[in-house]
Parts: structure tokens; C-alpha cells; sequence
């Protein structure tokens, strides 16, 4: 036990001061008696001397009581380092166990009771799956008639249900609510611990087609899908597949590298339409994810698709896609300054009567970060008809986006299409409202 501070003593006189103030009789005002003139004769006693000596009188009290507590103290800590030498432990408090017999650590049994917590956490899920919803309102001003979107409307009202469902799976569903229906977006489990760094998924997913098609209509740059995803991957909905998809990380130094293999049912429309339930789609994509900096990297991906249509027997379209992304975000301003460039190429070769339709299409965009809450991009795009070659559209847009929160997103884009098929330009101002409720995962990067 330390020695009794001097600061201690400080303020153990400064309490007794206090306190022999505030033990001193109070005279009311009203009954006190006028203060004499200043020629009257001074009384013949002194109050302030009479304070200052009872004062000093309990100072000297004080002081010898703290003396004494001093001086037992040192004698105990004197007892204490004699029985020490001697390898006596000293008497333990009732409450405590005895000295001789080692005591528990804390800590060893803090990760089991964590080890049982998180266990119980983590089977809450099961039950309590993570449940959000965003909503997308999209208003049109201008005339298009051929693509016709209403003047406003709720496009889509995302559900997300999402859980762990053991210890090597989990489940992610995505309905997708709109004007017309709910349809199921995405549906599928993903193992998570298979061998060989194997990463498997069944059920209903976006084909990894290029970027572009593998993102949700919320998480697009933009409040439109580019021309070659409607044009080529079957509308606006891009390609959606039900199936099996397996991928596997093929690391190649400090680079990273995924390629990724699937099949689906070629019956559900998109780019294909088969007509029997052998008519299967197949789809490889291979990508390759490097940091150039500490404030830049690339990514580069190659898909390859093939599946079945019915434009006659046995006829089938091939698909091939080239994406690239350059990302640039310092680390000390990211939150207020950035940058991406990215585009897809694509080329769709169709099998149909009167020979092969081989369409080309692209895109190029660019969105540049103004300030922490205000971006600024701009998309050039151009894209055949994957049934026609000759007819081409065309178009370029511009945006401008606010984020006032993680949680909520203003996009206002104003966008010229030129439609090569029936020679007609229209010119539009879309304006988004997008906002999330509840718990949504992270979308792959």
C-alpha cells in the first residue's frame, strides 16, 4: 500500500476548512442589529481572531488524526514485507480464495464463454435471417416511342433475405417487387467449404457475363442498363439463369485471378430460348484483379456463353465479352475525391435462317467524385441487334448524383438514344430516387 500522499493532506485541510465554516452559526439578517456608525467605540471582542483559533484548533486535531493514520499504515507495510521475506503469505480477505492455491485466470475462460456466445449469435441467424428492402422510383420527362417508360413509376422494390444456413452454406434470396409482378431475382445457396478452394452455387443467379450484368439495377452507376446489355443480353434484365455455377480463386503471385464456370436451363429466355429440357446454356469467365498503387488498380475479365434459340432446329448463339475497370481512390482524400473508367465490349454471334448475325456492341463511362456526397459521369454507347446486324442504336448520356446518406441516392441523367431500326432519336431527363432499409449484404466487387 503507497504512503499517505501529500496532496492527500491538501485536501483533507481544505475539507476541514470548509467544513468548520459551514459549522458556524448563521444570524439571520432581519434579526441582526444595525452595523454601528464609524465613530462608534469598537466592540471589545474580535470575531475573526475567535474564527482563526477555532480554525487552527482543528487543523491541529486533523493533523495529528492523519499523523496517526500514517504511522499505522507504515506499520503495516513494514509486517507486510517481514512475513513476504519469510514466505508467509499474508491473511486473506473471507471473500477470496486462499493465497497457496493458484488463482483462475480470467482470460482462459473468456474464449469459451465467447466460443458458446458466438456459436449462439451465429445460430440466431438460422432463425433470424437479415431482411432488407430498397426502393427505386424513376421518373421520365421527354418522348420515347420506343421504349415507352412511364412518366413515374416505382421500377423495382428489392426484398433481400439472407442467412447463414449451417457451417458450409448460406442463402441469399432477391424478389424483385414491380408495377407488373414480383419475380425472383436471385435465389441460390452458396457452399462455402468445399476442397480445392472451390466456392459452388445453385440455384437462380446472374450470369458472370461481363460486370455490368452481374450488378443489381440499385447498384448500377447509372439509372438505365447500356445499350449492348439490352440489346444483346436480352433485355433489360441482362442474363439471368437457373443453374450451378462453380469458382475457383487461381492466385498468380500478388495478382488475383477467379475463373469461374456455369450451367443453366437454356428455356428461360434472356439471349436463349431453348425449346427441350436438354437445351442447356453454358458460361466462362475468367477475371484478373490487380492494385497498380496504393490509390489505383485494375480489373479485367473475359466471358465466353454459348446456349441454344429457336430460330431453327439445332441453332445456337455464342456470346463473347471483354470488361475492363480502372479505379483510382487515394487513400488519405478517397472520401472526397475519385475516380472510374470502365466499358464492355461484346459480340454476339447468332445462328438464325439466312446465315450467322454477328452484332457488335459497347459502352465506355466514366464517374468522377466532386465532393463527399456529389458525383459527376458521362457513357458512351453503341450496340447491333443481336437478330439484325444492320440496325444500330446509338446513344451518349450524362449524369449528375447526391448521396445524402449510405441510405439514400439522388441521380438525375439526360441521355440521347438514336434507334437504328426504326431511324428514330430520342431525348429524355430520367430522375432516381433510391432508398434502403434493413440489413443488405455487400455486393461482390
Amino acid at each position: 500500500m503507497a504512503v499517505w500522499n501529500p496532496a492527500y493532506r491538501s485536501i483533507a485541510l481544505a475539507l476541514i476548512l470548509f467544513l468548520g465554516l459551514a459549522a458556524l452559526p448563521v444570524t439571520p439578517l432581519a434579526a441582526q442589529e444595525p452595523a454601528p456608525a464609524p465613530q462608534a467605540a469598537a466592540p471589545t471582542n474580535d470575531p475573526v481572531a475567535d474564527l482563526r483559533a477555532q480554525l487552527d484548533a482543528l487543523k491541529a486535531e486533523y493533523e495529528r488524526r492523519i499523523a496517526d493514520l500514517e504511522k499505522r499504515l507504515t506499520e503495516m507495510q513494514g509486517q507486510q514485507g517481514q512475513q513476504g521475506q519469510q514466505g508467509q503469505a499474508a491473511p486473506p480477505p473471507a471473500e477470496a480464495a486462499p493465497p497457496e492455491t493458484p488463482p483462475q485466470p480470467a482470460a482462459p475462460a473468456e474464449p469459451a464463454s465467447g466460443a458458446s456466445g458466438g456459436g449462439a449469435s451465429q445460430t440466431s441467424n438460422y432463425f433470424n435471417p437479415a431482411i432488407s428492402v430498397i426502393g427505386n422510383f424513376l421518373a421520365v420527362g421527354g418522348q420515347n416511342r420506343v421504349e415507352n417508360l412511364p412518366s413515374a413509376s416505382l421500377r423495382e422494390s428489392e426484398v433481400g433475405i439472407q442467412a447463414i444456413v449451417d457451417p458450409y452454406a448460406r442463402a441469399d434470396f432477391f424478389l424483385s417487387f414491380g408495377e407488373e409482378g414480383v419475380d425472383v431475382e436471385e435465389g441460390f445457396l452458396t457452399f462455402t467449404a468445399l476442397p480445392q478452394n472451390l466456392l459452388a452455387r445453385v440455384g437462380r443467379m446472374r450470369a458472370s457475363f461481363g460486370k455490368v450484368n452481374t450488378l443489381h439495377l440499385h447498384v448500377l452507376p447509372w439509372p438505365d442498363e447500356p445499350l449492348p446489355v439490352v440489346n444483346l443480353l436480352g433485355g433489360e434484365e441482362g442474363w439471368i439463369g437457373t443453374g450451378v455455377s462453380v469458382a475457383r480463386l487461381l492466385p498468380v503471385g500478388d495478382t488475383f485471378t477467379e475463373g469461374t464456370l456455369q450451367i443453366f436451363s437454356g428455356q428461360e429466355g434472356g439471349p436463349f430460348a431453348g425449346e427441350r429440357r436438354g437445351d442447356l446454356a453454358y458460361n466462362g469467365h475468367y477475371r484478373v484483379f490487380k492494385d497498380l498503387t496504393d490509390a489505383t488498380n485494375l480489373d479485367l475479365g473475359l466471358s465466353y456463353g454459348v446456349g441454344p434459340n429457336s430460330s431453327k432446329p439445332n441453332a445456337r448463339t455464342r456470346l463473347e465479352g471483354l470488361d475492363l475497370a480502372y479505379r483510382w481512390k487515394p487513400l488519405q482524400t478517397g472520401s472526397y475525391r475519385s475516380a472510374i473508367f470502365r466499358g464492355e465490349v461484346y459480340r454476339s454471334l447468332r445462328d438464325q435462317p439466312g446465315g450467322v448475325q454477328t452484332a457488335l456492341g459497347w459502352y465506355a463511362s466514366g464517374e468522377y467524385q466532386l465532393a463527399k456526397r456529389w458525383f459527376v459521369g458521362a457513357r458512351l454507347e453503341a450496340s447491333d441487334h443481336a437478330d439484325d446486324e444492320s440496325a444500330r442504336d446509338t446513344g451518349a448520356a450524362g449524369t449528375l448524383t447526391f448521396w445524402p446518406s449510405e441510405f439514400s441516392q439522388l441521380r438525375a441523367e439526360l441521355r440521347r438514344r438514336h434507334y437504328g431500326l426504326t431511324d428514330y432519336t430520342a431525348n429524355e431527363l430520367l430522375l432516381q430516387l433510391q432508398f434502403a432499409i434493413g440489413a443488405h449484404g455487400a455486393h461482390p466487387f
